[in-house]
């Protein structure tokens, strides 16, 4: 799996080469620049970018920007940022095209290699991540605790579960609850928050997120 990475930091940056590589991933290019990073994804056209939000030479957002540029180039291109901050926007404007394949880690993470890695494969498989600091700031803010106020504790848990990507399995396991009830608690959830539900993962993640940061 080919893949495009941009980080500024020499140290990071050679970190994650490493750990791509010894992953099996093939990363073409490596740079520490958002115009750099805009002429690798277009000389490479690669199956997944990984992407610092803040790049030289603005260092505001000018990562995120390149890549979402790409993705409407290459509609669909998998795209994971990577950030030191909790920035709304950034899951917004991620979003915001509704073709799935994107994912928003907060920097801390990557220190967990396999979790960084479970994140770029699930990505440019074409699934949703989202760092689970990301989402509870969304579900805490005030216009989403109104349209979740009807959801029971465990609804609730599942939605959250549901917002960081995990399909209907993965939240049996980490819950420990028949499939049978996760089932239920997001036929319910769907119901109360006036969703329609959906058998496909990524959209049902896309439709909670894009409806709580409405």
């Amino acid at each position: 799996m080919r893949v495009v990475l941009a980080e500024d930091l020499f140290l990071l940056r050679d970190g994650l080469v490493r750990t791509l590589a010894e992953n099996g991933f093939d990363v073409v290019a490596a740079v520490d620049s958002g115009p750099s990073l805009r002429k690798a994804l277009i000389d490479h056209r690669p199956d997944v970018a990984v992407v610092d939000v803040r790049l030289p030479p603005s260092f505001t957002d000018e990562g995120l920007q390149v890549a979402l540029e790409a993705r409407r180039r290459t509609y669909g291109l998998p795209v994971l940022v990577l950030s030191q901050y909790v920035e709304q926007l950034y899951a917004r404007e991620l979003l915001a095209d509704g073709a799935g394949a994107v994912g928003y880690l907060l920097k801390d993470r990557i220190s967990n290699s396999a979790q960084f890695v479970d994140a770029v494969t699930r990505v440019a498989g074409g699934g949703t991540v989202m760092d689970p600091v990301v989402i509870a700031k969304l579900l805490s803010r005030g216009d989403a605790r109104g349209r979740t106020t009807s959801l029971s504790p465990r609804e609730h848990e599942v939605l959250e579960l549901m917002a960081e990507g995990r399909s209907n399995a993965a939240i049996c396991q980490r819950m420990n609850i028949t499939a049978s009830a996760v089932t239920k608690h997001t036929a319910s959830i769907f119901g109360k928050l006036q969703l329609p539900p959906s058998d496909d993962d990524n959209r049902r993640v896309l439709a909670v997120l894009a409806y709580l940061n409405r």
